[in-house]
């Protein structure tokens, strides 16, 4: 019986050393999508990504977007949360090349 407990506890322990843990990068796309669902889309439909003369023409230009919104509805976000929110909002709508959060550089569409 306690040899089945030790392999038992020994399999759970590979188990647990053999699962990765999430990306952060994955993590902060849940935090901006989590973030844009629950004080956004209540006035954001798809098309305000769209419009002719949006304000929106690049990463910087994103993030400040984000950043005056937040602000002006007082929600006081920190910049790691602007951050996922513009990095949600590059992935589903704009591709703008973004600074890599690991490196500081910029790439490809986040």
């Amino acid at each position: 019986m306690n040899r089945r407990i030790r392999l038992l506890a020994a399999l759970c322990l590979a188990a647990a050393v053999a699962v990765p843990a999430p990306a952060p990068r994955a993590a902060e796309e849940s935090i901006g999508a989590l973030l844009y669902s629950t004080h956004c889309v209540g006035c954001h439909t798809e098309q305000v990504h769209w419009r002719a003369g949006r304000r929106v023409t690049d990463w910087a230009t994103l993030q400040a977007e984000v950043r005056r919104w937040q602000s002006r509805i007082g929600l006081g976000w920190s910049d790691d949360d602007v951050t996922a929110v513009a990095r949600h909002l590059n992935a589903l709508h704009y591709r703008f090349p973004a600074p890599d959060p690991v490196a500081g550089t910029s790439r490809g569409p986040a």
